[in-house]
């Protein structure tokens, strides 16, 4: 298995330290609902620690979660609550959002304010050895005690001051200088410390629960391409400053921005869409296979129009994951061994999921082939069902409560699920009104001029089995001819 490491700027063959694989990922800082951008991270590290314990690793896996910052600060003394009842409220809801991507939990997710003992005990060890200086009441580390500081984002400390452009401080001794610990400002939440009443500063919280709850190297330390500086690289220093310039991290590993169209989405642009609001537009599986369409290192680009074809891509999987267990099937069988070496072939470099998903398209198509024929799928199914499992995809039919007013693929999904329910021996039988249902929501499509979706609809009728034939006098559909398909040789 090979990954790439932001570090070296290449792949590199992995094996973990010990029988265990320390990740680290970081997490959320808790102060409005989880978004599309937070959906990306996760699912992109989910189904890497899916796929390092398909190969037999056991993973230990923490996230943090950010719950004492000036936004949530800010954010809740405009809504006049306590900062903690805000974070603790946006805490719940991440982790509502994440069981509801099938994304797997983690092993800690250590708070910042669960962590002062820890984070005062490493800030003390970082002024012990002269790498942190007090000043004002606050503590800061000192950037250029460190040779090779900027070696994650391969920038140097002149081009890093050249592009400040925070208010330079005089309590600090340099620009770059960062703080391991902020003294408390009036009306702000504080803990008392050696230097006077205050909060742990961003980066360090991370160093200290990693060096707590994994120990001084990481084998893999995950996040978004925007965390790599400062924040991943501010962690590097610290860390490997406080432990005698021992490794932190062996793999770094960062997921590519998410956009829509050309331009980046963001809570500063106004143009972020909630996990919530998407997933009644569409399944989990099919919010985790746009996700998953693209190389985790590569941009992903977000629209209604891709989480449309996402879902139409879910639902392929989940016809061909559809029961034909009865017991006069014909002889016949798909050789497996080769998908699944192709799967992991894909997965093994640097978890190539797009290489991945074209393999388990593969494998419906004829999955489905051969039940048209009545042939046996079920090993075939099981490999399906497995190694979509490895991807966090669940193949459930999508829950009817997704549907709403303006989740056009919500409905589709919907109905979709009631067609195949109605057919679980691949043989049509009382599903006129799932039919009809779905026609009469392509006919609306149309009517307001929503081609794009219409087409989805016909597409998916076409997949199963029912051809449209549009007239003057309206829409008619007609069932296709079954065409019998050889197996067994």
């Amino acid at each position: 298995m090979k990954i790439y490491n932001t570090l070296s700027g290449q792949k590199e063959q992995f094996t973990p330290q010990s029988d265990e694989v320390k990740m680290y990922v970081c997490g959320v800082t808790p102060y409005s609902e989880t978004h599309i951008g937070h959906a990306m991270s996760n699912i992109v590290f989910d189904v890497i620690r899916r796929y390092l314990k398909f190969h037999g690793y056991p993973v230990k896996y923490v996230q943090n979660v950010t719950d004492v910052d000036d936004k949530i600060i800010e954010r809740a003394a405009q809504q006049g609550v306590s900062p903690q009842e805000l974070a603790n409220k946006f805490t719940a809801r991440f982790l509502q959002d994440m069981d509801s991507l099938n994304v797997l939990p983690a092993d800690v997710y250590p708070r910042a304010t669960d962590e002062i003992p820890t984070i005062i005990e490493v800030t003390r060890g970082l002024m012990d050895n002269g790498h942190a200086y007090e000043s004002g009441g606050s503590v800061y580390f000192r950037v250029r005690s460190v040779p090779d500081y900027g070696k994650l984002s391969h920038r140097t400390v002149e081009s890093m001051v050249a592009d400040l452009t925070a208010v330079r401080s005089e309590d600090k001794e340099h620009p770059m200088d960062f703080a391991l610990w902020k003294a408390a400002k009036p009306g702000e939440p504080y803990w008392d410390s050696p230097w006077g009443p205050g909060r742990p500063g961003w980066h360090i919280e991370c160093s200290a629960m990693s060096l707590k709850h994994l120990g001084e190297t990481l084998d893999i330390h995950g996040g978004g391409q925007d965390l790599m500086f400062p924040h991943h690289e501010n962690e590097i220093a610290q860390s490997e400053s406080y432990t005698g310039k021992k490794p932190f991290v062996r793999f770094w590993m960062h997921n590519g921005l998410l956009q829509s169209g050309k331009e980046k989405m963001s809570k500063s642009l106004g143009n972020l869409v909630t996990i919530r609001e998407t997933l009644r537009k569409s399944s989990a599986d099919g919010l985790r296979i746009l996700v998953l369409s693209s190389h985790y290192r590569s941009p992903l680009s977000y629209s209604d129009e891709a989480l449309l074809a996402a879902e139409k891509n879910a639902e392929r999987l989940r016809q061909a994951a559809g029961g034909n267990d009865s017991d006069d099937m014909a002889a016949g069988s798909i050789g497996v061994a080769s998908f699944r070496d192709r799967f992991i072939e894909a997965m093994d470099d640097d978890f190539n999921a797009p290489r991945a998903l074209v393999v388990l398209y593969e494998l419906a198509r004829e999955i489905n082939r051969h039940k048209a024929a009545g042939a046996d799928v079920r090993e075939a199914r099981d490999t399906l069902l497995e190694l979509s499992g490895v991807l966090g995809l669940t193949l459930d039919s999508p829950r009817a409560e997704a549907q709403d007013d303006g989740g056009i693929a919500g409905a589709i999904a919907s109905v979709y699920a009631e067609l195949n329910r109605s057919v679980p021996d691949g043989e049509p039988t009382d599903t006129g009104a799932a039919i009809e249902g779905l026609v009469d929501l392509r006919n609306r499509l149309r009517r307001e001029k929503q081609w794009q979706q219409a087409d989805v609809v016909r597409d998916r009728l076409d997949e199963a089995g029912i051809v449209l034939e549009d007239s003057p006098q309206g829409t008619t559909w007609k069932r296709k001819p079954r065409v019998p398909v050889m197996v067994g040789q």
